[in-house]
């Protein structure tokens, strides 16, 4: 999948597939619907699951919250733009599925 595939996806009612865990939770971050998105990442325990966590947070607003999981992922706070932060997000996970 690209990541032109991947946005034109948001126009329908599902993730596509196959699809990882990350790829969906951003997939419903790219819906709007964070909440679906958060339940999703909080439940992957690994670097890269702390990494959308932390980019949640910091889209939610809760810069604190998003510094600690930043540095569980290993991760610098970007100081670009939450858009570019989730295409960047995108980008690695449909390269790394």
């Amino acid at each position: 999948m690209t990541f032109d595939q991947y946005k034109i996806s948001l126009q329908n009612d599902s993730p596509p597939t196959p699809c990882s865990d990350l790829l969906k939770s951003l997939w419903y971050d790219g819906k709007g619907n964070w909440e679906a998105s958060h339940n999703i990442a909080q439940d992957v325990d690994s670097r890269d699951g702390y990494w959308v966590h932390a980019y949640l947070h910091r889209k939610e607003g809760d810069r604190w919250n998003a510094g600690y999981w930043y540095r569980q992922a290993g991760q610098s706070m970007p100081e670009y733009g939450i858009e570019k932060e989730w295409e960047e997000l995108v980008r690695y996970f449909i390269k790394n599925q």
